[in-house]
């Protein structure tokens, strides 16, 4: 069964078990090829030899991005999985974990290497400092943190965490984490520039991808943002 799932032409993803304090919420990596050639891999999982395999079949993954402050638990394993890849994170990230092999910053200007691949924006007003990315080639935008999108789950306490929350079965971001967003006036300016992308489809980190409406989703899930 392969670990790599076909999200559009050119992009993949891999999803892996993560934990929130008690909840189980999962994550997801995002890889896109790249029209200049090679990979990128947007918030990277575990690295096992048997997903290594999938996506070096796939091509050389040329970069690796930390998207915000707290998606970087297992970049040091791609880092070493990939070690000719360059490894992006915000500037925040850098110092937070001096012991990645930070090549690059991230910010809201692509590196050149695929600036004609995507458009990037940062969510300012956010404690998260997370850069998202458009993909005009597929509409589709690719983020971690932007929202959630939980139809179901199995483990009770997750179940009853979100159901609490008005997001089981909603595209949304929980109330108890809302207190993240600690300039809320910045932020939405940021989430209205967003939504002026035409994008069909969101891969996130939790919750399942949303593969169509996705533009009219963010906007109501993000709409207590004001």
């Amino acid at each position: 069964m392969s670990l790599l799932t076909p999200v559009a032409e050119g992009v993949w993803c891999a999803a892996a078990p993560q934990t929130f304090i008690a909840f189980h919420i999962g994550t997801r990596m995002t890889v896109v090829r790249l029209s200049g050639g090679g990979l990128l891999l947007h918030s990277p999982v575990p690295v096992t030899p048997e997903l290594r395999a999938e996506i070096d079949v796939l091509g050389p993954v040329r970069h690796i991005v930390c998207p915000n402050l707290f998606h970087h638990l297992y970049a040091g394993q791609a880092a070493a999985a990939w070690p000719q890849a360059i490894l992006h994170g915000p500037a925040k990230l850098h110092r937070k974990r001096a012991d990645l092999p930070f090549k690059a910053v991230l910010t809201a200007t692509p590196h050149a290497d695929w600036a004609a691949d995507f458009e990037l924006l940062t969510i300012e007003g956010c404690l998260l400092g997370e850069t998202v990315f458009y993909h005009p080639a597929t509409r589709t935008l690719i983020a971690a943190d932007l929202v959630e999108n939980f139809k179901d789950a199995a483990h009770a306490p997750t179940r009853w965490y979100l159901k609490l929350g008005g997001l089981l079965g909603n595209v949304g971001w929980h109330p108890l984490l809302r207190m993240v967003y600690v300039q809320r006036r910045k932020a939405r300016a940021c989430i209205d520039r967003l939504l002026q992308w035409p994008f069909e489809r969101l891969v996130l980190a939790h919750g399942e991808v949303i593969e169509r409406d996705a533009r009219e989703q963010v906007r109501q899930g993000l709409s207590w943002l004001k």
